[in-house]
C-alpha cells in the first residue's frame, strides 16, 4: 500500500508538472506572437520598387499617326508623371548614340560636379584636336572657365571639346570617365549601355538603347540647372584665355525646334533637349516636352536618314500626345 501510495503521489507530481510547463509555453508563445505582431508587420519593412516611378515596356507599342517605323532604327514617347510608355519601337535594341552620349556627361557633372568650379582646358580637349565635322564649342588650350559653362558649351553647341574638358575635370582623364559613366548608368538600370568616350565619336564599344537613354535623360531633368540650359537659345560665354585676355564666344541650341527651323508640334511645347549625328548612328534626337496642361513627355528618334524626316518623325511622334490631356 506504501508504494502505491507513493507511486501514485509520483504521477500527481509528474501531471501537476506538465500542467505548469504547458502553461509557461503558452504564455511564451503568446508573448513572442504579440511581439511579431507589433514589430514584424510595419511598413518599415517595406521598399519602393526602384523602377516604381519609371515609365517600362517589353513590346513595341505603335498608335495611329506615329513615325512610319521603316525610316528609323529606334523611337519612344514617355508620359513622366503618368508612367507610362506612350509608343515605343525597338527601345531595347542596342544602338550607337553619337552626341546624345553628352547627357550623361552632363548628369555626372550635375551630380558630382562644382558647377562654380573654374576649369583649365588642356591639349586634349582644345577644339584644335576635331575634324572639321565634329562639333566644338571653340575652347582651347589654357583656357579657364566655369564647370557650368562647359556644361552649356557641352549640350547647346555639342561641343566634343567641351565633353573632354569635363571628363578631365572630372576623372583626370577620357578613360576613367568613361568608367564613371558606366557605372552612373548601371546604377540607373541602364543595362545595355557602355560607353567608351564623353562625346559620344564613334566606337564600334560605344553604344546605348532608346530606353536607356530614356533612363539616363529622365536622371537629368531632375536638376533645373538641367533644364535652364537645354531650354535657353543663346549663351554668351566669358572665357579666359591662356594669355589672361578675356573674349567672348556665342553658343546656341543645336535642335531645330530651337533655331526656328522645324514646324513645331501642335499637342506640345517643346522644352529642350540634345541632337546626335554620326553616319553609323544616324540623326538623332532627344527631347523634353509638356502637354497642354503642362504634364512632361521624354521623347526620342534615333536612326533617322535625315535632318528633314528626322523632324518630320518627332513632330508626328510628339503629336501622338493626347490633346485633353
Amino acid at each position: 500500500m506504501r508504494c502505491t501510495g507513493r507511486w501514485y503521489r509520483w504521477l500527481a507530481a509528474v501531471f501537476l508538472c506538465s500542467i505548469l510547463i504547458s502553461g509557461c509555453d503558452q504564455k511564451i508563445e503568446d508573448v513572442a506572437t504579440a511581439y511579431e505582431t507589433e514589430n514584424y508587420n510595419k511598413a518599415i519593412y517595406r521598399d519602393r520598387l526602384f523602377a516604381e516611378d519609371l515609365c517600362a515596356a517589353s513590346q513595341d507599342i505603335i498608335l495611329e499617326g506615329a513615325p512610319d517605323a521603316s525610316t528609323l532604327h529606334a523611337m519612344a514617347l514617355f508620359d513622366v508623371d503618368g508612367k507610362k510608355t506612350n509608343c515605343a519601337y525597338k527601345i531595347h535594341e542596342r544602338l550607337f548614340p553619337a552626341s546624345t552620349t553628352k547627357i550623361l556627361t552632363a548628369l555626372l557633372a550635375l551630380k558630382y560636379g562644382e558647377l562654380s568650379d573654374m576649369v583649365t582646358v588642356s591639349e586634349n580637349a582644345s577644339s584644335t584636336n576635331f575634324a572639321e565635322d565634329e562639333s566644338v564649342c571653340g575652347i582651347k588650350a589654357g583656357d579657364q572657365l566655369t564647370l557650368l559653362d562647359l556644361l552649356r558649351g557641352l549640350m547647346m553647341e555639342s561641343g566634343n571639346d567641351a565633353a573632354v574638358a569635363i571628363a578631365e575635370y572630372m576623372a583626370g582623364s577620357s578613360e576613367a570617365f568613361a568608367q564613371m559613366m558606366n557605372q552612373e548608368a548601371q546604377s540607373l538600370m541602364a543595362t545595355n549601355t557602355n560607353f567608351v568616350n564623353s562625346n559620344g565619336l564613334h566606337d564600334e564599344n560605344h553604344y546605348t538603347t532608346a530606353y536607356d537613354l530614356y533612363l539616363i535623360f529622365n536622371a537629368c531633368i531632375q536638376y533645373e540647372q538641367f533644364i535652364d540650359i537645354i531650354s535657353t537659345n543663346q549663351y554668351t560665354a566669358s572665357i579666359t584665355g591662356a594669355d589672361g585676355q578675356v573674349r567672348q564666344e556665342n553658343w546656341e541650341q543645336t535642335n531645330l525646334y530651337a533655331t526656328g527651323s522645324a514646324a513645331l508640334p501642335q499637342n506640345a511645347t517643346i522644352v529642350g533637349g540634345k541632337t546626335g549625328t554620326t553616319d553609323k548612328a544616324g540623326k538623332c534626337l532627344i527631347l523634353l516636352e509638356r502637354d497642354l496642361t503642362g504634364h512632361p513627355y521624354i521623347s526620342i528618334i534615333m536612326g533617322a536618314e535625315s535632318k528633314e524626316m528626322l523632324y518630320q518623325n518627332m513632330t508626328a511622334l510628339i503629336n501622338v500626345i493626347p490633346a485633353s490631356e
